[in-house]
């Protein structure tokens, strides 16, 4: 079988006894890599993502340069909604800027469904990266990425990135049918976004929702767990681990565990200690699944005995969580970040075992 021996898929899938402890890093391929830096050189970020040479290249170099167990597929967000026709740039120093943004129904009524036929840049892309990664050593798997329809939804509303999310929330209570038609028709783009990755060889998923932790337990409930349900529901028959994530989100793991029936694997951020998750997550879907996380990225710039004692606590908590465990941090990777640290992390995670 292929990748029958990578130790992510054994993690991902609630083994508990992976040959080594898995690890990678959410935004390995990324700012913090000089060799990054100068590829992406005179291109903007959606321009890079248009081009399957480059997006195999930027996605392959932390496998490369950390010998990470999985890579995840290099991408932004708001891809598909470019994909869809959504008029978006992502600003330097901003972030995703909406060039029309969505307040009313007509607004709506702009943003057609997602088309496959749309997405062959991508799948060009995922084939040309999946064929690489299977020359290293005994193969390693692709993560596919998505951005969830909540924090999609966010920056369609807002026009751009909020801190409060007013006129998102305001939506969502004021006219709750225009909401959640919003929200349905991102699960579409998002699941239609998540599943070519798959078909065309990606062989794990992650739906990130950036945002979703501004929300209450009951309003995520209501008003976002069926849309992420959706989108990931999508890639279901696929037969590939998910994983679902968020920030800002200990009082929703239990929910967001549950969606579609059940989530292979729960990334949880670094607030809230791995066991702890693990046990809110099985509450929520009564059987163990496999966690993901948790080292809190400012330890990436504190001594290493420090931050070598900490990742060891991590990985104490990883195994009491019972139901396998993928190291990773527990936001993303920062733009500063050493990667001669990243490399030590990564060793140190693999000795754990030996």
């Amino acid at each position: 079988m292929p990748l029958a021996s990578s130790p992510y898929l054994h993690a991902a899938r609630g083994g508990t006894d992976p040959a080594r402890t898995p690890v990678w890093f959410m935004r390995q391929a990324g700012r913090s890599l000089p060799e990054y830096r100068k590829v992406r050189a005179g291109t903007t970020m959606l321009e890079s993502c248009r081009r399957p040479e480059l997006v195999a290249e930027i996605t392959l170099q932390p496998v490369r340069r950390y010998d990470v167990d999985a890579a995840v597929f290099y991408s932004d967000i708001v891809v598909p909604l470019e994909a869809a026709g959504v008029g978006v740039e992502i600003v330097p120093g901003t972030g995703p800027v909406i060039a029309e943004p969505v307040r009313t129904r007509a607004d709506l009524d702009r943003i057609p469904e997602l088309s496959p036929d749309a997405l062959t840049h991508i799948t060009d892309a995922v084939r040309l990266t999946t064929e690489q990664l299977a020359g290293i050593g005994d193969g390693v798997p692709l993560i596919g990425f998505a951005g969830a329809p909540f924090t999609l939804a966010s920056y369609l509303v807002e026009g751009g990135p909020s801190r409060d999310l007013l006129r998102t929330k305001a939506m969502m209570h004021a006219d709750p049918e225009l909401w959640h038609d919003l929200a349905a028709r991102l699960a579409q783009i998002t699941g239609t976004f998540l599943r070519a990755q798959v078909q065309a060889g990606a062989s794990a998923v992650q739906l990130f929702d950036s945002w979703v932790g501004s929300l209450s337990l009951a309003d995520y409930e209501r008003h976002v767990a069926p849309h992420s349900a959706a989108a990931l529901a999508a890639v279901k028959d696929l037969g590939v681990p998910r994983t679902h994530f968020g920030t800002g989100t200990g009082e929703l793991l239990g929910a967001m565990a549950a969606v579609d029936g059940g989530v292979d694997v729960l990334g949880i951020d670094f607030r809230v200690p791995l066991d702890v998750g693990a046990a809110r997550g099985r509450a929520g879907t009564g059987r163990p699944l496999a966690v993901q996380g948790n080292l809190d990225p400012a330890l990436l710039f504190a001594p290493w005995e420090v931050l070598r004692a900490d990742l060891h606590r991590i990985l104490a908590e990883g195994e009491r969580a019972g139901g396998g465990h993928i190291v990773n941090l527990g936001h993303g990777v920062p733009p500063s970040a050493d990667p001669d640290v990243l490399k030590r992390v990564v060793d140190e995670v693999h000795a754990w075992r030996g």
